[in-house]
């Protein structure tokens, strides 16, 4: 008998005479349901439509009613009262917010363009040491966009950019209140958050496109609708977690709620405000970037362009500049979170720093008026893009395949193509329809509640009744194979984190720099290394979700209780053991966590690969809007959200009662 069995043994409870029966405990009243349920469906499937792809007699046609529905908005737009007396208000005030800024930084040229950003991530900081480095990382960033010739399309995204975080945080401040200050109004927002959070962010585009058509509006409300919640979330949290004892002295005070949320609760949140400020910038720059295929300007238009026309060099000099607007944002908005924590004592007066940063930004717009040359001199740009081409070139050559031992990374493509994707696809298109969908309500039972079986089996279905059942299926199996892979290696990597320093300490810049990229940077890098193919896609779905996989895990695993590992330790057991037998034990619910996690993240850039290849439902959201093809692009945009959701429910429910019970 093992030390670890013994431990288990010892702290079990006294063993009663007599086992349970199978519907005393909740597991087997779970299995004995999904017996009887299998009993009755499979009949009644088979009955009605035998056992192999969804039947076309169960499918309802919803590409002709979408196509009417644009065509009608379209021939509508102009005459419609709705259009005319709100709608098209709202575009055009939209286009003038955006264009209106997008001038203010003309005007600014580039000097006071600099100076400002520079100014307002130095102030940010609140220390001097602090803040100089932060100006240090805006002064850089926007000095590589000018000096790789991307000053122009640069300010169009920071144009865009402004006007969508100011919406987003306004709208995610007044729905974090609700939330916070209201029980009702937090039971209705919660499912509300919970969908949208599943939701990938090219569902979002969608619908945006069938009210405004494409451009700016479309973007600036799809940006809104992807990116307030996470400001909202966050503000309720603070609210919700206020200090009992500080309310409580507050209105002992005779401070009326409107005081007491102003001078005490309010206060009290805004680290976790900052926080959601820094999340609803990061999701911002995303969705705005992603904007470009519906025709946003801007780094991510040109992105988009080279990544059509598989020209890694010119997707990838935009891409950098992305990169590091990225990286100022996060570090600025970060630097800002963590002065909070500090004490603000003696930090003079509150004018001073707008005033500073009004004073450098005027200095900068004068000299660029002396200089007479107010955008990006010619004469300052480097061409990467040539060297970017030959550099792709030169390793599609040489290690694309036919390295010894490794092989090359084309080589790597082809074998999970072969062994891994392809069956995975044959096996789900291959399956009958009624077991897939039998097996999505068992697995939302099983973790969850018959609420989580029923969603997961609806929405499984409804895929299936938008005749959409064979593409899915093939999305799934890139979304099975990503997440296998992302599983694998972010539990490993997670494990090392969580036991070595040395390791953390390593890994926790990599990890940084990866939660700042934007969704569509990840599809840059792929591209090079291994062409336009549905490894691609999938790789960077990896690489985008494997930050938070490993940090789910190694988070999970610290938090184990010590004396649970230390008593296993005493009682002889190995490292390995310890591991196996306790911590990871300990840990299921964050590991359960990681992997809900890690679906709902690969699935979003599976749905983007579609771009470079990947083929299925992304493919078909991209032709839809590229070629106003609605039907088939919101269909497909439908059948990504209901994918989402059977995912999430056959994975978060657990989670979710772990959490409520702890």
């Amino acid at each position: 008998m093992s030390a670890v069995t013994s431990l288990r043994k010892a702290a079990a409870p006294p063993e009663p005479d007599a086992k349970p029966g199978l519907l005393s405990t909740r597991r087997g009243r779970k299995g004995l349901a999904i017996v009887v349920l299998a009993a009755v469906f499979i009949p009644l499937a088979i009955a009605l439509g035998g056992s192999g792809s969804w039947p076309n007699d169960l499918t309802v046609d919803v590409r002709t009613p979408l196509d009417d529905s644009y065509q009608w908005v379209a021939d509508n737009r102009d005459s419609n009262p709705v259009f005319t007396y709100f709608l098209l208000h709202l575009a055009n005030n939209s286009t003038s917010a955006v264009d209106g800024v997008l001038s203010f930084l003309e005007l600014l040229g580039w000097p006071g363009s600099i100076a400002l950003f520079t100014a307002i991530a130095y102030f940010a900081a609140g220390s001097a040491r602090k803040g100089a480095k932060v100006a240090g990382i805006a002064l850089f960033a926007f000095g590589v966009c000018g000096l790789l010739d991307m000053w122009e399309p640069a300010m169009e995204t920071m144009a865009l950019m402004t006007v969508a975080v100011a919406v987003s945080a306004v709208v995610g401040l007044l729905l974090g209140l609700a939330s916070g200050l209201s029980d009702r109004w937090e039971t209705i927002l919660r499912p509300v958050f919970d969908t949208m959070q599943i939701m990938p962010a090219y569902a979002y585009l969608l619908p945006c496109v069938l009210i405004f058509d494409i451009g700016s509006p479309a973007v600036l409300l799809a940006t809104v609708i992807y990116a307030a919640p996470p400001m909202a979330r966050l503000t309720a949290l603070g609210l919700r977690a206020a200090d009992p004892a500080a309310m409580e002295a507050s209105a002992s005070l005779g401070a009326s709620r409107m005081q007491r949320l102003r001078t005490a609760r309010l206060p009290l949140a805004r680290k976790e405000m900052m926080l959601g400020l820094n999340q609803t910038i990061m999701m911002a720059l995303s969705m705005v970037v992603i904007g470009s295929v519906v025709g946003a300007a801007g780094l991510g238009d040109e992105v988009f362009k080279g990544l059509a026309r598989v020209d890694v060099g010119q997707a990838a000099v935009p891409g950098i500049c992305i990169v590091l607007i990225a990286i100022w944002l996060d570090r600025t908005t970060a630097a800002a979170g963590e002065r909070l924590d500090e004490a603000t004592g003696g930090g003079g007066p509150s004018w001073l720093p707008p005033a500073v940063i009004a004073a450098v930004t005027v200095a900068g717009a004068v000299l660029a008026g002396a200089l007479g040359k107010k955008e990006w001199p010619e004469g300052w740009t480097v061409d990467l893009t040539g060297p970017i081409r030959d550099a792709v070139e030169w390793f599609t050559d040489n290690l694309g395949a036919g390295v010894p031992v490794l092989g090359g990374t084309q080589t790597w493509s082809e074998g999970f193509t072969d062994w891994v994707l392809n069956p995975l696809r044959d096996g789900l298109q291959s399956s009958p329809w009624w077991l897939l969908v039998l097996l999505a309500a068992a697995l939302g039972l099983l973790v969850g509640t018959w609420h989580s079986a029923l969603v997961a089996a609806l929405a499984m279905s409804g895929i299936g009744v938008l005749g959409l059942w064979s593409k899915t299926l093939d999305t799934l199996s890139q979304v099975l194979g990503g997440i296998a892979l992302t599983l694998v290696l972010g539990f490993a990597i997670g494990i090392l984190v969580a036991r070595s320093e040395r390791v953390e300490r390593l890994v926790r810049p990599v990890l940084d720099a990866l939660q700042t990229l934007p969704q569509f940077i990840y599809l840059i890098p792929v591209a090079a290394l291994f062409g336009a193919v549905r490894t691609a896609a999938i790789f960077a779905a990896v690489a985008y979700a494997l930050p938070a996989v490993i940090r789910i895990t190694a988070q999970g695993i610290k938090q184990v209780d010590p004396a649970a590992v230390e008593a296993s330790r005493s009682l002889g057991a190995s490292t390995f053991q310890q591991l196996r037998q306790v911590q990871l034990p300990l840990a299921r619910p964050a590991l359960l966590l990681a992997v809900n996690q890690g679906i709902v993240l690969v699935l979003a850039v599976v749905v983007i690969g579609g771009l470079i290849g990947g083929g299925a439902l992304g493919y078909d959201v991209v032709y839809g809007l590229q070629k106003s093809e609605f039907g088939i692009g919101l269909g497909a945009g439908v059948a990504i959200v209901l994918l989402g959701l059977v995912l999430d429910r056959v994975t978060q429910p657990t989670v979710l009662k772990q959490r409520k019970n702890s």
